[in-house]
């Protein structure tokens, strides 16, 4: 009797719940950003950064950051991108998004945050990656904020590295811009 109990559990369809539970969990989204001096492949962490990770998806299924320039660099600290073209004009960008700093990623080397003004939820376009560890840059910090890490990069950090060493200088009213553009030529979801 226990034989004929167990072979009609197993025949028994599995529940919904008990389907999701066996089914392998989704991949991270990965982006390739085809810049000007080579590739970098970022992953998504959209975990611990729901907002941010489907804010920057957004940004690249709509071609936005395709001719953008890396228009910040500061070795030592980081690169940052995203809201610029190569002639300096600001692209217009969506509202802001909320600030997902307190989610306990550490802006650590290789890893791609929001940049935004001192206002916390100020974030909409550009990011930053980390050249270094920079936790002076988590949450909390002395004015109550920190900046969202959302990603990081997986593959081509040396190209990252390769960016952090071009000759910068001020143009009009903007420092650290590189003097010849960076160019993010496309990025893509992969």
């Amino acid at each position: 009797m226990s034989v004929l109990l167990l072979l009609a559990a197993l025949a028994m369809p599995m529940s919904a719940a008990d389907a999701s539970a066996a089914a392998p969990a989704a991949k991270p989204p990965h982006v390739l950003l085809e810049t000007s001096v080579g590739s970098i492949e970022i992953e998504l962490n959209t975990a611990k950064a729901p907002i941010s990770a489907e804010n920057f998806l957004q940004y690249v299924k709509a071609g936005f950051y395709d001719g953008v320039i890396f228009h910040r660099v500061i070795p030592g600290f980081m690169i940052q991108g995203g809201g610029f073209a190569a002639d300096m004009q600001e692209k217009a960008t969506r509202s802001p998004i909320k600030n997902e700093s307190n989610n306990g990623v550490s802006n650590a080397r290789g890893t791609l945050a929001m940049a935004r003004t001192n206002a916390p939820d100020s974030a909409a376009a550009q990011f930053f990656i980390n050249l270094v560890n920079n936790s002076n840059l988590d949450y909390p910090r002395a004015a109550g904020s920190g900046y969202a890490v959302f990603g990081r990069v997986v593959s081509g950090m040396d190209v990252v590295d390769k960016i952090a060493k071009v000759q910068t200088a001020t143009r009009g009213s903007y420092g650290d811009v590189p003097v010849e553009a960076v160019v993010i030529k496309k990025a893509t979801v992969q």
